[in-house]
């Protein structure tokens, strides 16, 4: 485990929240996805683990929720019910699993949550298709969402972050044929591809509780930087992970040589072990095993590493600060803050 991954000391009551905002928004997510038909459906409920390639029932899960879960504790944070923030809570992490059929293809990833993705199994056309459904669910879900006020404006809340998810993916995937990118970019990158999600997960749990626009604000902004930590640590993982736990290939991004923050932070250093990091990053061949651990090492030597623990460090304050800015009483926050410390502490 990584220091970045030590801010706080147990996130134990944590995962027990976690689970049960998971258990609240389940049955919302297959309602949701039952509505499809096939082979669509058989392809999205495969995507979140309810059944094999084949159809018949399995039990290897959805993922953790984390996003449909803040949603939810940011809805109790400013004195709203859960249950009445769980369309918000389907509809994100029905916006979060779009992304994820989408962004496996994208980037040939052929395990996702220690079985194999579904574009490997079911083919492209139709991996692409389940996720234009699941993007389509997660709307109407929202859309028609009570009362019509709120939710048109819960809508505009989730377009908004929509639109900074795909600005990100496009440069994540840009960057790949960019010699050269600007830590600055990336942050930016970093920012919409995945802090925009749990930036929106927090505003509309507070919209669906009928919270202050400068509670959604304040909100919003804490999202963002727990946001920030989460892919900052998921570069981490990315790099210097347990396989085993995470349920994705260690060093597959070096083996892509993508342009992950810890990387951009060591090529923009200016340091020897960047230099021959980028010159690792261009050789005309495929990198084998002993190329992405070389790689590895010299991330860690030209300080990637330690520069991405440090800014993770550095944004968890801020969403502290931001959760602070609400107004809101401590004990009001317990849950909100024990599932952001959950996230910045994983080590999967």
């Amino acid at each position: 485990m990584t220091p970045a991954l030590a801010l706080a000391p147990d996130t134990r009551d944590a995962w027990a929240l976690l689970r049960r905002y998971r258990q609240l928004t389940g049955p919302r997510l297959r309602h949701a996805v039952e509505q499809l038909t096939e082979p669509v459906r058989t392809i999205a409920r495969y995507h979140f683990g309810w059944c094999d390639e084949n159809g018949t029932p399995t039990q290897d899960g959805w993922g953790k929720g984390v996003r449909g879960a803040l949603v939810l504790a940011s809805a109790q944070a400013v004195g709203g019910p859960a249950d009445q923030a769980l369309s918000g809570a389907a509809a994100v992490e029905l916006v979060h699993n779009f992304s994820l059929l989408h962004d496996d293809l994208m980037d040939r990833d052929r395990v996702r949550r220690g079985r194999p993705t579904a574009w490997s199994v079911f083919g492209e056309a139709r991996a692409v298709l389940a996720g234009d459904a699941l993007l389509a669910l997660a709307l109407n879900t929202l859309a028609c969402a009570p009362p019509p006020p709120a939710s048109a404006t819960a809508t505009q809340e989730l377009c908004r972050a929509l639109l900074e998810l795909v600005a990100g993916q496009g440069s994540d995937l840009a960057f790949e044929s960019r010699s050269e990118v600007g830590l600055e970019d990336c942050l930016t990158m970093a920012a919409g591809k995945t802090a925009s999600l749990l930036s929106a997960a927090c505003a509309l749990g507070v919209l669906s509780a009928d919270g202050t626009p400068h509670q959604v604000s304040a909100l919003r902004s804490f999202g963002h930087h727990v946001g920030m930590v989460f892919q900052l640590v998921d570069d981490l993982l990315g790099i210097w992970g347990d396989s085993g736990a995470t349920g994705k290939v260690t060093g597959g991004d070096l083996r892509r040589r993508k342009k992950s923050l810890p990387v951009v932070a060591a090529l923009d250093s200016g340091s020897e072990p960047g230099h021959r990091l980028a010159e690792l990053y261009g050789l005309p061949r495929p990198l084998d095993d002993a190329d992405i651990t070389r790689a590895a090492r010299l991330v860690e030597e030209a300080g990637g590493r330690r520069w991405a623990e440090r800014e993770a460090v550095r944004h968890w304050e801020q969403a502290r600060e931001e959760l602070s800015r609400a107004g809101l009483e401590p004990e009001a926050t317990r849950g909100l803050l024990a599932l952001a410390r959950l996230i910045t502490h994983r080590d999967r």
